[in-house]
């Protein structure tokens, strides 16, 4: 199902979103300047592939999406705690282009001091173009090892415990994703 046809079944299907996390502008920190670059599928996925990682996350969101923003503090934290171990985590906003301040604004709530990227293109092509299996739902978190190859899918809110083990799996036993 495209992102855009998504917005109905999301909405009608989500608790209302609780107020976020603590972010670091709340705690006092410095303000982020977030910086969101417009990318399709291969862009993402070059963004995946660059060296230096053994693990990289790709959460893709929406500013409008409850679901979407309770999980975001998890993904933060597990990039706080697993960076060091190899860890990359990649943030794509599916937001239209006429929501791009409102995403933007999100970024800076959340504390977001590292590049990200906004969705561009057809749904289809960009859902397919990161993996196939992929059906549309947001949040999606998508988990690669460092060779760019797709290893954990999941759609909807997840927890932090279940963000942790699909990056741990790939951080700690390198083996294949089973049908790739």
């Amino acid at each position: 199902m495209p992102l855009g046809l998504c917005l109905p079944l999301l909405l009608a299907a989500a608790p209302a979103a609780s107020a976020p996390a603590k972010s670091a502008v709340q705690a006092g920190a410095s303000t982020p300047k977030p910086v969101l670059t417009a990318a399709d599928a291969v862009s993402v996925k070059m963004a995946i592939a660059a060296p230096g990682a053994k693990a990289v996350l790709v959460n893709i969101w929406a500013s409008w999406c409850g679901p979407c923003r309770e999980e975001f503090p998890d993904v933060l934290r597990l990039r706080n705690d697993l960076k060091s171990q190899g860890l990359r985590v990649i943030l794509v906003s599916a937001d239209f282009d006429d929501a791009r301040k409102d995403a933007v604004e999100f970024l800076k709530e959340m504390g977001v001091d590292f590049p990200s990227f906004i969705k561009v293109g057809k749904d289809e092509e960009f859902m397919n173009g990161l993996a196939k299996e992929w059906t549309g739902v947001l949040p999606a978190t998508l988990v690669y090892d460092g060779a760019g190859t797709l290893r954990d899918l999941r759609e909807g809110k997840q927890s932090y415990a279940t963000f942790r083990g699909m990056v741990e799996k790939v951080l700690q036993d390198g083996s294949a994703r089973p049908g790739s």
